[in-house]
C-alpha cells in the first residue's frame, strides 16, 4: 500500500534517523573536541574530559534511544489492544448473524457459486429432517429433496439461472420430500451475492413452509361446496347481521321458521320485525356488551337467553358467532340453536341439587347452608334465628298400613302444610326421613314457640284421605332452638333443636319443647 507525501514509510524514516544520528554525532565530536582542545592545554586533562564527554553523549543519546523505543512499544500496545477489539467485535457480529440466522423462524440455506450449501439453519433442519452434517458443504441437497430426476433438473435450472443471471426468484412453489418421505409444500424467495470485489459468491434463499396453508385452504374450499348443504339442512339459524341497535339482519337462513316462526324475507332489513323486537330488553343489553368484549378481545362471543317467537312461546337460544370485516363494514356472523330442552333439563339438574326430589323443600345441604348464611347475617347484624325441628309422630305405622307409595304421599302433603304456614322470608327443607327443619330468621325464642305451636296444631287439625284405603289424622312433635341463646354455630343450634324435639317425644309426643340453655341443668 502507497503512503502519502506527508506520511514516510517506516524504512525511510529509519533510514533518515539513523542519517540524522551520525550527522548530530559527527558534529558533536568535531565542535566538542575543538572547543577542549581551544579551553584546556593539559593533554591529560584533556584527555579524560573527552572521555567523560563520549560517556555523556553515549548517556544521553542511549536514554534518548529508550524514550523512543518506549514511544514505539506504547503505540504497539495501543495498536494491538484496537486490533483485539475489532477481532472481538467482529466475533461477536458473525455470532450475532450466525444465531440469527440459526434461530431464524423461516428456512435459510446459503449456497456457494457450484450449488453447495454453505448454510443450513434450524427450520430447514426441522423442516426438511436433514441435519446440516449430512448436507453441509456438498450439493446431495438437490438429490435427497428433490428425488425426481425431472422435477430436480427444473429447479437445478431456476438455481443456476439465480447465480449465473441474476434471477431474483420471488413466491417460487416447489414440493419437497423430506428425509421421513413426506412431502412438503414450500414458498421459496432466493438471489445471489457478492464478495467485497465484486465476484459472484453464491445464493442466498429463504423459504416458508405452505403445506398446512394448502391444507387449510383445501378445506376451506371444500367447505365452501357442502356450506349450501349446510345451510338447508342446519338446525337452527345461521345468521350475518350489522353490528347496531336492532342487530340489522343481512343474511339468515331458512331456519329462521322453526326457531323463530318468522322468514327470512321478515327478518332481513328489519322487514316485519328485528331480532330485538324478540328479546327483553335486559337482554339485549347484555348481549351487546357480551359482544363488545368479544370484539375487542378479538374473540368469538357465545351466549344463552330467552327468546320470544311469533306466537308468543319463549325459548331459550344458544348464540355464537364472530365479528367480520365485510367490505369495510364491521359484521356479525353466528349461528343460533334452540336449547329449550337443555335449558329445562339444566334447571331441573339445578332444583334437584339444591331440593329434596320428594317434597320440593331444600334438601339437608341447601338447608344447613342457607342456615349457615342465616347466622352469619344475624351475628353480623345482632339478631336471632330460630330453628324449629319438627318429626312426624308413629310414621312408621303409616308405612306399615299403608304401604310406602302411600306414607310418600303423607310427606308431601305434611311438607306443603309447612311451606303454606310459614313466611316468604323463612326457609322450610327436608332434614331426612320424616324430620323436616324450619329456619325462622328474626324470632326470638317466645315468637318461635309460638309459630311451633301454630304449626303443631295445623298438622293435628289436617285430615289426610290417602287413595281409598281411609283417613290419616297426624301429630308432630316440635323442637324450638334460638341464635345465640342455644348455640353459636349451625351444628349446635341443630343439636339444641333436635335434643329439644326428642324431649317432646319423651313427653308424650304431639308437643313442643324449647331448647334448654346453657345456664339450664
Amino acid at each position: 500500500m502507497r503512503a502519502s507525501g506527508k506520511v514516510a514509510s517506516p524504512m525511510r524514516r529509519a533510514l533518515l534517523i539513523c542519517v540524522a544520528y551520525g550527522l548530530v554525532s559527527a558534529l558533536w565530536i568535531a565542535i566538542s573536541d575543538r572547543v577542549l582542545a581551544y579551553l584546556v592545554a593539559d593533554p591529560a586533562v584533556l584527555t579524560r574530559l573527552q572521555t567523560l564527554k563520549g560517556w555523556g553523549f553515549v548517556a544521553l543519546t542511549s536514554f534518548l534511544l529508550f524514550l523512543m523505543i518506549l514511544h514505539q512499544f506504547r503505540r504497539y500496545a495501543d495498536m494491538l489492544a484496537v486490533n483485539q477489539r475489532q477481532a472481538a467485535a467482529i466475533h461477536d457480529l458473525s455470532q450475532f448473524r450466525e444465531s440469527v440466522i440459526d434461530n431464524a423462524s423461516v428456512w435459510i440455506n446459503v449456497l456457494d457459486p457450484d450449488g453447495r450449501v454453505l448454510v443450513w439453519n434450524k427450520a430447514a433442519e426441522r423442516i426438511s429432517g436433514y441435519k446440516r452434517d449430512e448436507v453441509l458443504h456438498t450439493d446431495s441437497m438437490w438429490t435427497l429433496l428433490y428425488p425426481d430426476d425431472d422435477y430436480r433438473a427444473h429447479v437445478l435450472e431456476l438455481a443456476e439461472s439465480i447465480i449465473r443471471d441474476g434471477l431474483d426468484l420471488s413466491g417460487f412453489e416447489s414440493r419437497i420430500q423430506t428425509k421421513q418421505g413426506l412431502l412438503r409444500e414450500m414458498s421459496w424467495n432466493s438471489r445471489r451475492f457478492f464478495t467485497p470485489d465484486g465476484r459472484v459468491a453464491g445464493a442466498i434463499t429463504i423459504g416458508q413452509d405452505l403445506t398446512q396453508q394448502h391444507h387449510l385452504e383445501h378445506l376451506a374450499h371444500d367447505s365452501e361446496r357442502q356450506l349450501q348443504t349446510l345451510m338447508d339442512n342446519l338446525p337452527g339459524m345461521a345468521y350475518r347481521c350489522l353490528l347496531d341497535e336492532r342487530w340489522t339482519m343481512k343474511f339468515v337462513s331458512d331456519g329462521c321458521r322453526a326457531l323463530t316462526g318468522y322468514g327470512p324475507d321478515e327478518l332481513l332489513e328489519n322487514r316485519v320485525v328485528s331480532l330485538t323486537d324478540l328479546l327483553d330488553p335486559g337482554v339485549n343489553e347484555d348481549m351487546i356488551r357480551a359482544v363488545e368484549r368479544a370484539i375487542a378481545n378479538a374473540e368469538p362471543y357465545a351466549a344463552e337467553y330467552p327468546m320470544t317467537r311469533r306466537d308468543g312461546t319463549r325459548i331459550w337460544v344458544w348464540d355464537k358467532g364472530r365479528s367480520v370485516e365485510v367490505g369495510g363494514q364491521l359484521m356479525l356472523e353466528g349461528i343460533m340453536l334452540d336449547i329449550s330442552d337443555r335449558k329445562a333439563l339444566e334447571q331441573e339438574l339445578a332444583r334437584l341439587a339444591t331440593h329434596d326430589a320428594l317434597t320440593g323443600l331444600f334438601n339437608r345441604r341447601e338447608l344447613e347452608r342457607r342456615l349457615d348464611e342465616e347466622m352469619i347475617r344475624a351475628h353480623r347484624y345482632g339478631r336471632p334465628v330460630a330453628v324449629l325441628w319438627v318429626d312426624l309422630d308413629h310414621f312408621k305405622a303409616i308405612n306399615d298400613r299403608f304401604g310406602h307409595a302411600q306414607g310418600d304421599e303423607v310427606l308431601r302433603r305434611v311438607s306443603q302444610l309447612l311451606q303454606r304456614s310459614i313466611r316468604a322470608m323463612d326457609i322450610a327443607g327436608r332434614y331426612g326421613g320424616e324430620e323436616f327443619v324450619l329456619v325462622l330468621p328474626e324470632h326470638e325464642l317466645g315468637e318461635a314457640e309460638e309459630t311451633a305451636e301454630r304449626l303443631r296444631k295445623l298438622v293435628s287439625e289436617e285430615t289426610i284421605t290417602i287413595g281409598g284405603q281411609g283417613d290419616v289424622r297426624l301429630s308432630v312433635s316440635i323442637g324450638v332452638a334460638v341464635y345465640p341463646t342455644h348455640g353459636h354455630s349451625v351444628g349446635a343450634v341443630c343439636e339444641a333443636a333436635d335434643a329439644a324435639m326428642y324431649a317432646a317425644k319423651r313427653a308424650g309426643r304431639n308437643q313442643v319443647r324449647a331448647a334448654q340453655s346453657a345456664g339450664d341443668s
